[in-house]
């Protein structure tokens, strides 16, 4: 985006990134972690006083999947999945969109997941979160008609991050592994895991950061974008088969 002449303020966590993110790529970069209220305040409260208000685009694009069985989940394994992946996101998004009301428009962009679309076994904590920002984006992108403020959807499929790296660290940390019920399917899992994960159909952040680009520089953005065939195919399969085929296609996955 920096490249297309747009001013970027990346966030991120560890001090090292956001270091990174200033010298090698040379975009501003700031702190901040979506389950602690107080820095998405400030760093809300620095990139609109940095942009005298005038800011044109929110991205928002941080989460980690937290793997297991529903039945597995503690609440509050289940309440930190969506402290990072929705309330995080739900209040740094109203934090702007004042000031994009107040400049008559602006673009809010979720990058959601496939896995918003179609639930899947022993991803619940992930789905049900990203089930929810499905549901909040398509009222805001209701309640927001006429403002010019545009919300809009990406749903990728598999992306090569180091997304199965940080789900390996949540599932060996709040899975009480061996006393599951589940426990053989999860021995299983995780060596798969441990191997990078299935590579079928994985593109690289590029092919998001494709959709990204439309969705913020179009003149008239699609309300979803999605990246990798099986976003495509889910999609499609969501409008024509009932529930309990949709059941075999989620086991199968």
């Amino acid at each position: 985006m920096k490249a297309r002449g747009w001013r970027v303020f990346a966030t991120a966590r560890q001090p090292e990134d956001i270091a990174r993110l200033k010298s090698a790529e040379g975009v501003e970069s700031l702190y901040l972690d979506y389950a602690e209220p107080a820095s998405i305040a400030a760093a809300a409260e620095q990139v609109l006083a940095a942009t005298d208000g005038k800011l044109t685009a929110l991205f928002n694009n941080g989460a980690y999947g937290q793997p297991g069985a529903v039945e597995d989940l503690r609440v509050e394994v289940l309440r930190a999945q969506f402290e990072a992946n929705v309330f995080g996101w739900h209040d740094l998004t109203r934090r702007v969109i004042p000031a994009m009301r107040a400049n008559g428009g602006g673009r809010i962009v979720f990058c959601s997941s496939v896995l918003g679309l179609l639930a899947a076994p022993y991803r619940g904590a992930y789905c049900a979160s990203k089930f929810a920002i499905e549901a909040l984006a398509d009222t805001l992108r209701v309640e927001l008609e006429g403002s010019g403020i545009k919300i809009i959807l990406i749903e990728p499929g598999p992306i090569a991050t180091r997304f199965v790296e940080h789900a390996l660290e949540a599932y060996r940390r709040n899975i009480d592994l061996e006393r599951s019920h589940h426990r053989d399917i999860y021995r299983a899992r995780i060596a798969s895991m441990e191997g990078g994960g299935k590579q079928s159909f994985k593109l690289g952040p590029e092919a998001v950061a494709a959709k990204l680009v439309h969705a913020l520089e179009s003149s008239s953005p699609k309300p979803r974008y999605y990246v990798t065939l099986p976003t495509y195919a889910v999609a499609l399969l969501r409008r024509l088969l009932p529930a309990r085929a949709l059941d075999a296609v989620a086991r199968r996955n």
